[in-house]
């Protein structure tokens, strides 16, 4: 099956690039190309793209706001983005996940590591980039402001509907391991931490593995370490 990418950058050159980069792989296409976020939503809608490398920077509708618009859009459910910052330890990054995208990458990645983000954000195995350390969300979440003030006191009280097993998974989850490290860990197989994570994201809302983290960590089930 071929993955259908969408870029969504103001710069005209990075976005050649990646077209080229992403062109070059037998299982990838570039199906279209925004310099805004209002744009790159409309083109998600009309060219049913599976990935987009959504900038977070961009004029008029930014990144954040154009993947809040896509997290909200029942039509566009299939839809994983994936934020492109040159910073990757930026408050805007964290706010772009709780709104929906799946990770975030810098743009100063080797060309492998995007190309390996666009797959497993595909395949709904939605992770933070390979540089992103396991407590830079935690880091942000525990900064308070607006990210406390913003919670959502429904889906802490979902949790109630987990298993003790699901906890467990989640937890795991939330310390950025992988399913065959969570089985590891749990005397499980892989194929059953999978179907707890599976089962927790719908009794939580989570589109991929990225808001669970998140989830995990505003509804106060893991904790951000004081270092």
């Amino acid at each position: 099956m071929t993955i259908r990418v969408l870029l969504a950058d103001d710069q005209a050159l990075l976005r050649s690039a990646f077209r080229v980069l992403v062109d070059s792989e037998p299982d990838m296409q570039v199906v279209g190309e925004a310099s805004d976020g209002a744009e790159a939503v409309a083109l998600a809608r009309r060219e049913r793209a599976d990935v987009v490398l959504m900038d977070i920077r961009m004029p008029g509708t930014d990144g954040l706001a154009a993947t809040r618009l896509i997290s909200a859009d029942p039509s566009l459910a299939q839809v994983r983005v994936v934020i492109l910052t040159t910073f990757e330890v930026d408050d805007y990054v964290v706010q772009s996940l709780r709104a929906g995208a799946s990770g975030f990458l810098g743009k100063g990645s080797e060309p492998e590591e995007l190309l390996s983000a666009i797959r497993i954000a595909a395949g709904g195995e939605a992770l933070l980039s390979p540089t992103a350390t396991k407590g830079l969300i935690a880091r942000f979440l525990a900064q308070g402001g607006a990210v406390d003030d913003d919670r959502d006191p429904a889906r802490s009280a979902r949790l109630g509907a987990l298993t003790v097993r699901e906890r467990e998974v989640l937890v795991q989850v939330a310390g950025g391991h992988s399913n065959d490290e969570i089985a590891e860990r749990l005397e499980v197989s892989p194929l059953t931490v999978k179907t707890h994570v599976n089962r927790a994201m719908a009794k939580l809302g989570a589109r991929d593995r990225a808001q669970l983290v998140v989830i995990a960590y505003e509804s106060g089930l893991v904790r951000p370490r004081a270092d």
